[in-house]
Order: structure tokens, then sequence, then C-alpha cells
């Protein structure tokens, strides 16, 4: 992440943050990115946030691996999706030919934009032939520091620039949508699954 500030935040928000998103309706995404898939896929949920979506793939037979940058957030998601959950920055996965899908919802949007670069790439490369990657960016321009937390917004443009150099994932879907939490709909999101060659 751009620095410590995100994670403490995080650490410091953790059960208020898990209050806020942890039910929120989200199946039809979920289902989306399941779709893609095999039954019984191996799944890594790349800053896992609250557990929900680990424990809802991990529910419906999905072979999940889960991490968050967040020490505290790491606690809670492990009990409610009733996995361990590694704690670890973005930028230390280290894996090869692992995943079958990998899940980054709203979480890598943390990441400067060079970071984020580097850090796709090696989810590229934890991608085994064939794999999909979900990710979410909140829609628009703004790279920087908002509410005490590090954020890079993302257009379609800004994201196909973002990986053009990344010649073993290319995009398969994307989408906009509005915010599913309450009173937070005029709030756009920009939705992309990869797929790697």
């Amino acid at each position: 992440m751009k620095s410590n500030y995100t994670i403490e935040y995080y650490n410091a928000n953790a059960q208020k943050f898990v209050n806020g998103t942890v039910s929120v309706e989200f199946e039809e995404m979920q289902n989306r990115f399941l779709d893609k898939l095999k039954e019984g896929s191996s799944i890594l949920d790349f800053g896992c946030g609250s557990g929900r979506d680990a424990k809802y793939f991990r529910e419906r037979g999905y072979e999940v691996t889960a991490i968050d940058g967040s020490e505290e957030l790491c606690k809670i998601a492990g009990d409610y999706a009733g996995i361990p959950v590694n704690c670890m920055l973005f930028q230390e996965l280290d894996e090869k030919d692992r995943y079958d899908g990998i899940w980054a919802c709203s979480s890598i949007l943390h990441l400067s934009k060079d970071e984020l670069k580097r850090v796709i790439i090696k989810m590229a490369e934890a991608l085994k032939s064939n794999g999909i990657l979900y990710t979410s960016f909140k829609y628009g321009t703004f790279e920087g520091k908002r509410k005490d937390r590090y954020f890079t917004d993302m257009t379609e443009e800004a994201f196909a620039v973002l990986i053009r150099d990344i010649h073993e994932l290319e995009i398969e879907e994307q989408w906009i949508t509005s915010d599913v939490r309450p009173g937070r709909g005029e709030e756009k999101w920009l939705n992309l699954i990869l797929r790697k060659k």
C-alpha cells in the first residue's frame, strides 16, 4: 500500500468496516465470477476484508485462500469465513500457477499506480493458465489520500493503459455499477474480469 496509514485505518476501524460490508448483498457479482470457474476451483481472496466473499465461495465448495494486510481484519475474517486468513501485503504475493481465480474486490485500489502494475504482474504469475481475475475500483481519475486511506481510482481508459504491457492478461469483461451499500448509490465502480492467456 502507499503507506502504512491505510493499514492503520483498517486496524483501527476493523469492526466498523466489517459491520458496513459483511452483510452487503453481493451475490450477483460473486456468481458472475464463479460462473467462469469449474466446481471446486482454487480461489485467492486477495484483500478479503470482512471475509464475506471467502465465506460465500467456501460454502459453495471452492478451495479458498484468503489474505489481508490488516491484522485486525484477518482475525475477524478468519472467524467469519471459517478459514485461516494470512496477514500479508499485496506486494508479498509470490506464487506461480497456483490459483484458478483471484478475487480482488475493492482491495488493490489502495495501491499507487506503480505498485498496482507490479502487483497485477504478480497476480498474473499466481494464476494458472486460463485463470481469471476479478477486481474493482472506484470510478474516476483521483489518486491520493481520501478519508485516511490511499486510493487509485480507475476509468476504462486508465486501466487499459495500466495493463498495456502485461501481455499475459486480457480484459474479458468490464462494466460499471453503483455502490451497493445503503446511501452510497451515487458512487460508481469499475468492475473488471481479466483472463490469463
